[in-house]
């Protein structure tokens, strides 16, 4: 069984739990007993590790800013509860400190339980050099609009003209990608008709695609469940098919205890506010509107152009009701 896996999906192994990660190292046994070929471009190792201190950045921004804001007035301070809170407070503060601190040493010296996950992975799989006649072939596709690509980068194009070249003939191929330069328009769970057929064309099997690594694993390996990300998963299609207020609050809830959330889940929860009524007419609601604040804070451009205007507008307070002298204004 071949396998691609682009880098987006490699940072967000960022976003797991050391249980999830536990059960990602199964992949890693699947390697050694060559059960799976796992084929990593060069230009994918390349990207992970120019974007590696972004995606941990953007992790840690919330927690650094995390503070314990106890105030008191002047009259807590004759009861010995006072002294009791000060002192959970000063604790809280070194505990903070304490573990921000051992996690930037393992951040800087590329010791987190995925660095070390992921790095098995890139020594268990097959390198795709990046030679000078695949780049030349990915800057003429970029060149003449042929898919995948963004703006003023060629990184899409180079692992796609890396894995026509080195994926064998007639060989099924498993791509996994959070990279809307994949997708079909018609189907956001297919892939682009263009790839398809250069697949095709090009003698390759058959060439299967999955928005998330979680998708792949349950069909094909039911046995690697990564708990935390299903949960998510749940979360979102619970907020999605929300038919109340209430149920829009418990999924809101439950989507709350997570930090991190992929591309693909940062864009469902977003659809789902802006086209579930039961969220969108909520979405001032404290805890629906901090939790969406929260998650796309920094993330706009990632946002569906055809839905970030509109949860913009949602998430922005309506204008006060001026107040004038008289108590009857109508």
């Amino acid at each position: 069984m071949n396998l691609f896996i682009d880098t987006n999906i490699f940072l967000s192994f960022y976003h797991l739990s050391s249980d999830d990660l536990e059960e990602l190292r199964k992949l890693g046994v699947l390697l050694e007993q060559k059960k799976v070929t796992l084929y990593v471009p060069d230009q994918v190792m390349a990207e992970f590790r120019r974007n590696r201190e972004t995606k941990l950045a953007d992790a840690l921004k919330g927690f650094k800013e995390q503070r314990l804001k106890l105030q008191f007035p002047q009259i807590c301070k004759d009861y010995s509860e006072y002294n009791t809170l000060r002192d959970i407070q000063r604790s809280y503060e070194d505990c903070h400190a304490a573990l921000l601190d051992k996690i930037s040493k393992d951040v800087a010296g590329a010791s987190l339980k995925a660095d070390a996950t992921i790095s098995g992975l890139f020594a268990k799989a097959t390198k795709l050099p990046s030679l000078p006649a695949l780049i030349a072939r990915a800057k003429l596709r970029f060149e003449i609009g042929n898919p995948p690509g963004k703006d003023r980068s060629l990184g899409d194009a180079i692992n796609w003209e890396a894995l026509l070249e080195h994926v064998p003939q007639s060989a099924d191929l498993h791509l996994v990608s959070d990279d809307r330069d994949y997708v079909s328009a018609l189907d956001e769970n297919q892939l682009k008709e263009f790839l398809l057929n250069e697949w095709a064309q090009h003698g390759k099997g058959a060439l299967r695609f999955y928005r998330r690594l979680s998708s792949f694993f349950k069909e094909h390996f039911p046995d690697i469940k990564l708990a935390s990300e299903l949960e998510k998963e749940l979360a979102i299609q619970e907020l999605a098919s929300s038919a109340n207020f209430a149920q829009t609050h418990t999924a809101i809830g439950k989507l709350a205890k997570h930090t991190q959330f992929t591309n693909i889940q940062l864009n469902d929860i977003v659809r789902a506010a802006v086209s579930n009524s039961q969220v969108s007419w909520i979405v001032q609601d404290a805890d629906v509107n901090e939790f969406l604040t929260r998650i796309i804070s920094g993330h706009e451009d990632e946002i569906e152009e055809v839905n970030r205007e509109r949860i913009k507008q949602l998430l922005t307070p309506p204008p006060s009701v001026q107040q004038t002298d008289d108590p009857f204004p109508f």
